[in-house]
């Protein structure tokens, strides 16, 4: 069994195991079940991802950026496996995540979940309420 710090992250997306991903968002996930894997694909592609890696280079979690890279970015997918999570690995992906976040300047990162909120918070995340603006969303679902 590896150690935390034995996990590779990396935002190359040649690593991103397709296969591994569809799964687990599709029928691991509250946010993504039954999302075809073409649409796991095509937000890959058009997002900054994040995999971790165990030391045989076995894929075990992920995130996903969407960010103009200057001022605003929203994190999704985050997912670690079931069979390592409790190490401590959520935390440390989420935590490269925000160190690259910070060096972009951005003014603003988002994030939805109904689950991890003490994970978030521990990052400094607070909720949108007594925003000084209203933060607004249109919803379609997941097309098929």
């Amino acid at each position: 069994m590896a150690a935390a710090d034995e996990y590779v992250i990396s935002t190359d997306p040649e690593r991103i195991d397709l296969d591994w991903l569809h799964k687990a968002l599709s029928t691991d996930t509250y946010w993504a079940p039954g999302r075809p894997r073409e649409r796991v694909a095509q937000a890959v592609a058009n997002s900054l991802c994040y995999g971790l890696y165990d030391p045989s280079g076995r894929q075990l979690g992920f995130a996903r950026l969407v960010t103009d890279r200057t001022v605003f970015a929203w994190l999704g997918d985050v997912y670690i496996d079931r069979e390592v999570r409790g190490r401590g690995l959520g935390k440390r992906l989420v935590g490269h995540v925000m160190r690259d976040v910070e060096a972009m300047g951005l003014r603003r990162i988002v994030l939805s979940t109904d689950d991890a909120e003490g994970l978030y918070r521990g990052f400094g995340f607070t909720d949108l309420d007594g925003e000084k603006s209203t933060w607004m969303h249109r919803f379609w679902g997941d097309h098929k």
